[in-house]
């Protein structure tokens, strides 16, 4: 008989890394064994830059103890790990680049079949040369920083996370979740990630899309709930009458009115946002899904192929079939 897979994955630990974006992953590896009865081979080992043994105290205040002094990984990495830390500086958050891990990553990669980074472990990546000419996400709050220091690598701050041959990157701190279900879905199919998911409570694929900077999350709650309640409105029903007129009347305003106070409060006409809203969920179809353009359009209430376009150029300065070349993730 032969023997189940052994799937070898090594996350790197060291001093204030995101706890979450530690144990997240285990947990999912962990459950994916579990629902397939061992077959999936999983085996999570924690490397870091102390002994075996050594225990590193995580963000959260938190310890953790390694398996594995990085010196000892060696060779026979399924999957690498990079989750990354954060220095808060009167600017705002910045991620923090220790030489030392960097080294080992960049030493470590060539013998990995994949190589994954989860929120700002991005930066250490890009840093090891990872990142050169590909797409790469990560958290929203330091995409410039990656952005400024490594100009070689396009950084897009949206997405949930985003696959380049065998490097992934995935966005800020719970979407390592995300991350870690795509790289079973990967491995074993969607079924089982999908029972993964189940088991720990969440969507599979977000059904906020796959864009971590939503537009909903991008604008904060206004001072006035039926604004908020019109927001929420807008984002169940995108395939509905969403024009000025309309909306106004579900708040019994004049469309006037109730486009200045929309504005006032929200930053953004209502047309505008409502069209945000539209590209977002059109670009979890084209990510997610093989439906004809004309479909998505029809599904996302952009009604046609030429509006469509017009907005896939006005928010993203690309076309839907392009998009979805590049970011295709389901199988």
């Amino acid at each position: 008989m032969p023997q189940n897979p052994v799937r070898r994955i090594v996350i790197a630990v060291f001093p204030d890394v995101d706890l979450l974006d530690v144990t997240g992953p285990a947990e999912v590896f962990a459950l994916a064994n579990r629902e397939t009865g061992g077959s999936a081979g999983y085996r999570v080992e924690l490397a870091g830059p102390g002994p075996a043994g050594g225990a590193v105290t995580t963000s959260a205040g938190v310890r953790v103890v390694t398996d594995l002094a990085f010196a000892e990984v060696g060779t026979g990495v399924d999957t690498l790990l990079v989750p990354g830390a954060v220095d808060l500086e009167p600017a705002g958050p910045r991620a923090r680049v220790d030489a030392g891990v960097v080294d080992w990553v960049r030493a470590t990669a060539p013998g990995a079949r994949r190589i994954a980074s989860v929120c700002v472990g991005a930066h250490l990546l890009a840093a090891a040369g990872l990142l050169d000419g590909r797409t790469a996400t990560t958290h929203w709050s330091t995409a410039g920083q990656l952005a400024a220091d490594h100009p070689r690598v396009t950084v897009d701050p949206d997405p949930i996370f985003v696959r380049s041959g065998r490097v992934w990157t995935g966005a800020g701190i719970s979407a390592c979740l995300d991350l870690a279900l795509a790289l079973v879905a990967d491995d074993l199919g969607e079924e089982t990630a999908l029972a993964v998911a189940r088991q720990l409570v969440v969507y599979l694929r977000r059904q906020g899309g796959q864009s971590q900077f939503s537009v909903p999350l991008s604008r904060p709650a206004s001072a006035r709930r039926d604004i908020d309640e019109v927001r929420l409105y807008v984002g169940e029903h995108l395939a509905a009458d969403l024009s000025a007129a309309a909306l106004a009347q579900r708040m019994s305003l004049s469309e006037r009115h109730f486009t200045r106070v929309f504005k006032q409060e929200t930053g953004s006409t209502p047309a505008a946002y409502v069209e945000a809203l539209r590209v977002e969920a059109a670009r979890r179809l084209l990510e997610t899904t093989d439906r004809p353009l004309e479909a998505v359009a029809e599904e996302t209430g952009l009604r046609s192929l030429e509006t469509l376009q017009r907005a896939f150029r006005r928010q993203l300065g690309t076309s839907p079939a392009a998009y979805r070349r590049r970011f295709r993730t389901a199988v």
